[in-house]
């Protein structure tokens, strides 16, 4: 059977958009990027690990990763459907379209972690799945990236007694699979998965930043929750005694939820009824911008984050007097919470002593 592929590149008002097609197929596998996403970072790279929700949720857990997708690879029929595909006979593979930035996250790391959820000495095999739909595989679209792949697994074959059955092979067709099908761990979290719950939080913490700089609006409003963006972009507040650290008072960090940068500890914040986090002070005063806001015929001073210009809240001095008399009013959804035997992890480890030295105060 002839195979005709087409290779079309269309640049439209900066945006690319590339496809690769295969007419015996009757519908072109479609290999795009968002607007948001830098062209000159992504690159894209397919893998197969049984169920394909819990190995779509596993990938949107790493750093560097920007955009997943699921779909049924390298079959020999046109349009597939679930129910097509979950008969075992039609030679797709549930897979998970990963686009990633490799300045972040390069291959390598991505085919280490994907190790982690399956096993790759089982045939046609993976937790309570069976059938050739759900066997192991990684698809390249570059053929530069065949090498590495190859290298990656000869050098993880090296930790098995038993041979592995990864196939590894150029990407011949992909087809979306069906909208439910999409994020369906995020939108379901009681849902069905193979991959334990505990890898998602290691994928999490498996590459934390080195750095911390400004994101762009639009991948923000990729990456954060509505309110989440609301409240560091737009300055909204969040309800108060209705937010996530208001009550919160166990051992950690809490970092900025846009750049991942460090803004306040554990032990300067104090319980002031207002219903919000309130710290006595930031980790350093170099971290946090204030502003004058006259906003809602008030006159206020506004706190954000230097690096990523968020919205944090504002600070007031009715705070204890003990502690230095000022109350940091901060939204929980501008923060993300770390706790202390997660910091070392997750790349905070120089802050622990700032824990330590305030229990030896105690």
């Amino acid at each position: 059977m002839k195979i005709i592929s087409t290779i079309t590149i269309l640049v439209l008002f900066g945006f690319a958009i590339v496809k690769i097609g295969f007419s015996q197929y009757g519908k072109e596998a479609s290999v795009s990027e968002k607007s948001t996403v830098d062209y000159s970072q992504t690159k894209e790279i397919y893998f197969a690990g049984g169920c394909f929700w819990g190995t779509e949720h596993y990938f949107k857990q790493i750093r560097g990763v920007t955009a997943t997708e699921v779909g049924y690879a390298n079959g020999t029929v046109a349009n597939p459907s679930y129910e097509q595909v979950s008969k075992g006979n039609t030679g797709f593979v549930e897979t998970v379209k990963v686009n990633y930035d490799p300045t972040k996250a390069d291959l390598k790391l991505l085919i280490d972690l994907y190790f982690k959820t399956i096993d790759p000495t089982s045939l046609n095999k993976q937790g309570n799945d069976i059938g050739t739909q759900y066997r192991t595989g990684i698809y390249f679209t570059k053929k530069e990236d065949e090498k590495i792949i190859r290298g990656e697994i000869e050098r993880l074959a090296k930790n098995y007694n038993s041979k592995l059955v990864v196939e590894i092979a150029a990407l011949r067709n992909f087809y979306t699979a069906e909208d439910y099908h999409q994020d369906y761990l995020g939108k379901n979290p009681g849902g069905y998965c193979h991959i334990p719950a505990d890898l998602f939080e290691k994928a999490r913490q498996a590459n934390p930043p080195t750095r911390y700089n400004k994101v762009d609006k639009k991948i923000l409003k990729k990456e954060l929750t509505p309110l989440q963006f609301d409240v560091t972009q737009n300055n909204a507040t969040e309800k108060a005694f209705d937010n996530a650290y208001w009550n919160e008072f166990k051992e950690g960090i809490y970092v900025d939820i846009t750049t991942g940068e460090p803004l306040f500890i554990s032990t300067d914040k104090f319980e002031s009824d207002c219903g919000w986090p309130s710290f006595s002070k930031p980790i350093s005063d170099s971290l946090i911008a204030e502003k004058n806001d006259k906003s809602f015929g008030m006159s206020r001073t506004e706190v954000r984050s230097k690096t990523g210009d968020a919205h944090l809240g504002h600070v007031f001095n009715d705070g204890p007097t003990e502690k230095g008399g000022l109350r940091y009013c901060i939204n929980s959804a501008s923060l993300r919470f770390v706790p202390k035997d997660q910091m070392k992890a997750q790349g905070y480890e120089k802050f622990i002593p700032l824990l330590e030295k305030s229990d030896k105060s105690k």
